[in-house]
């Protein structure tokens, strides 16, 4: 493992730091997850060079599945953050790469120079790697491909740009996130469970509203059900809701131009349910408002606009195991099918 440094990291980015993994978080358990995900997506790599993000915690294993699943080179791009220093995703990269037993594939890097990004055969469309821009997209090969590593639905025009990489023909794809063998939705239950324990809501007995306009309502639904929850849904607050009295209302509406919950709904809400708690699980919260209206929430601090409250990653790395093998599940198949294979595992794909 090599770490080359980009000459503006301050010393602090290079010392080391006291932030230690929760147990279930250890490398090698990690490693035996990141095993079983290869084996059960059949994932297949061979040969490619691959620039994706180096990061500590659970998403410590991007780069790592794909080394597991023989790409040639990793370029593991890293970023000094809250969750830790560059030395820290280092080391974590280093022990998790042990673990798997593929020392030497993945490079950590703090710059993403157009001389890597033209050997790339696959480049994701992760945290530490987009903005994707035409800039970008103008160093890459003809042949490379992105994978967005979420669904299509969820793609927001800041991450990549899709006309410069259709007018280059660089193919870019979600990932089906519903494929039984990546099966991401199926945690989306837990992590409501998560943000509402964290928010002081016992769930049991509670009586939850989940206002949701997508995909995740079913899912959220079951997960609180099964834990002992009366839930009703809705897909907004303008019309009628069938229970008068309720705990918590757990937030899960695709972000738009606007807070999902701004002046108006924060009003309805002091007004029909006093003494609730509203959780944002996703959509943008317009916290100011709630304040004014005497309406509390959770988390108290607002994620990034357009960003969940509460992550996959807070109940553990099984989903982002998942959820990472998936995305590069999406490469593979896009790289078959620019080299003419037909009908390369295409259920894996959500198409944008």
């Amino acid at each position: 493992m090599s770490l080359r440094l980009s000459p503006h990291e301050s010393a602090t980015d290079r010392a080391g730091s006291k932030n230690q993994p929760l147990p279930g978080l250890n490398p090698g358990r990690l490693a035996n997850l990141m095993r079983q995900a290869v084996r059960r997506c059949r994932l297949d790599l061979s040969g490619a060079v691959v620039v994706t993000e180096a990061a500590t915690g659970a998403y410590a294993v991007t780069p790592i599945l794909a080394a597991m699943a023989e790409a040639s080179k990793v370029f593991a791009v890293a970023r000094p953050s809250r969750h830790g220093t560059v030395r820290d995703v280092v080391d974590q990269t280093n022990a998790v790469a042990l673990a798997a037993k593929v020392p030497g594939v993945v490079e950590v890097i703090t710059e993403l120079t157009s001389e890597i990004i033209a050997r790339a055969d696959v480049l994701t469309n992760s945290g530490h790697v987009r903005p994707i821009d035409r800039r970008m997209v103008g160093h890459m090969k003809p042949t490379a491909v992105i994978p967005l590593m979420y669904e299509s639905w969820e793609f927001r025009d800041s991450d990549v740009d899709l006309a410069a990489c259709r007018e280059r023909g660089i193919p870019v794809a979600g990932t089906n996130e519903r494929h039984p063998e990546v099966d991401v939705f199926s945690y989306l239950g837990m992590m409501a469970v998560k943000l509402l324990l964290d928010a002081g809501v016992s769930i049991y007995r509670s009586r939850i509203l989940v206002l949701c306009d997508n995909p995740f309502e079913s899912y959220i639904r079951r997960g609180l059900v099964v834990a002992g929850a009366s839930v009703n849904s809705v897909a907004d607050l303008g019309g009628e809701v069938s229970c008068e009295e309720v705990d918590a209302i757990v937030v899960a509406q695709r972000p738009g131009g606007q807070p999902v919950i701004g002046p108006r709904q924060a009003g309805l809400i002091a007004e029909r349910f006093p003494g609730v708690v509203v959780a944002q699980f996703w959509g943008d919260l317009d916290r100011d408002a709630l304040d004014r209206a005497g309406v509390v929430y959770w988390p108290e601090q607002a994620p990034k606009l357009g960003h969940m409250g509460v992550l996959p990653s807070d109940i553990g790395p099984e989903a982002i195991v998942r959820l990472q093998a998936g995305g590069l599940k999406v490469a593979e198949v896009l790289r078959r099918k620019t080299q003419g294979e037909e009908n390369p595992e295409w259920e894996y794909l959500d198409v944008i």
